[in-house]
């Protein structure tokens, strides 16, 4: 049996000298790969993006990748055009003789999409993960999906990471002396209760109707909030029109305060001026997409330093889970 495992490990030895790690980024997030690779501690890898006069684009890469596992670091947020160029670097990679394809999306966009909610509407999220097959992924790792069953979605492994690794560690350093955790909608249940379970908290929780999507018709507050410091906890902020009507309504119930975590800062519309507007102490967001603008209530959080170390993880063939809070 001795013989056995030291014969497993040196397989393993082998195989992780063998495979190459390359880092590349899509145009979209390399700020974020900058960032993952000095963490990892390796530079990123040569590629380029030719755009023709029509629109049209070809994504290519500048130095071999044969045998080697490619990560390709692209967050999939609008435009469409940065998941067609995500999954023309995949079709590159598979092409080029790449050992695996590791597509790290720490935004997964169409995400919301992961059902259908009336007739007649296609599922965007599984859409896309029949796209990232296709093109050749081999592993996807992303971060906060809006729907966990989209894993599902996929006949390859998914590594689906979690931002609690570092909002746990900043809503510990604000010594809150009477902490609530709170969902801003029905839906953020679950998420929120992980958080009120590990900090040992209360919860209360948003109920909201709506008519049509991005327009809230009324909201109501399950929970006493009174003399509490609450914190929402949600995986992204759209408009902001439910992160912030949620707010506002539980500061008028009593709370000293109330701050919000979500983990992509998709902030669209008139998302910048409603949080301005709000009562909301501070927003706590990730790096997954880029802010638009700075604003004196917005506060990032970085998760390179998460990724790159998932990154050598799964090249390594070692567990993930130690990065899990929960």
């Amino acid at each position: 049996m001795y013989h056995f495992s030291l014969h497993l490990q040196s397989s393993k030895n082998t195989l992780m000298a063998d495979y190459k790690v390359k880092l590349f980024a899509g145009s979209s997030s390399y700020y974020l790969a900058e960032k993952v690779a000095k963490s990892y501690g390796q530079a990123l890898g040569k590629a380029s993006l030719l755009r023709f006069s029509d629109g049209e684009f070809q994504a290519s890469y500048e130095e071999t990748v044969r045998g080697n596992d490619v990560f390709i670091i692209q967050s999939t947020f609008p435009p469409t055009d940065n998941l067609f160029e995500l999954l023309q670097m995949i079709d590159a990679a598979k092409r080029a003789s790449a050992h695996q394809i590791i597509a790290v999306m720490p935004y997964f966009g169409y995400a919301r999409q992961d059902r259908k909610d009336k007739p007649r509407v296609a599922i965007g999220a599984k859409m896309v993960a029949n796209l990232l097959s296709a093109a050749g992924a081999t592993r996807i790792i992303t971060m906060d999906l809006h729907a966990d069953q989209i894993q599902g979605f996929f006949d390859f492994p998914v590594d689906h990471l979690y931002s609690s690794s570092v909002f746990i560690p900043y809503i510990k350093s604000l010594n809150l002396p009477k902490l609530m955790i709170a969902a801003p909608d029905v839906g953020g249940t679950k998420r929120a209760y992980a958080y009120a379970k590990y900090l040992n908290s209360d919860i209360a929780i948003c109920y909201k109707q709506r008519s049509v999507a991005n327009k809230i018709d009324s909201m109501t507050l399950i929970g006493d909030v009174e003399g509490y410091d609450v914190v929402l906890i949600d995986d992204l902020v759209d408009t902001g029109g439910t992160l912030t009507k949620a707010a506002d309504m539980i500061f008028d119930r009593g709370a000293k305060s109330v701050r919000a975590f979500c983990t992509h800062p998709v902030l669209s519309g008139k998302a910048y001026e409603n949080i301005e507007k709000s009562k909301i102490t501070e927003l706590i967001v990730t790096d997954t997409i880029p802010l638009k603008q700075q604003s004196s209530k917005i506060r990032v959080l970085s998760v390179a330093d998460l990724f790159a170390k998932v990154l050598h993880s799964v090249h390594s063939f070692e567990s993930i889970s130690s990065h899990f809070v929960f």
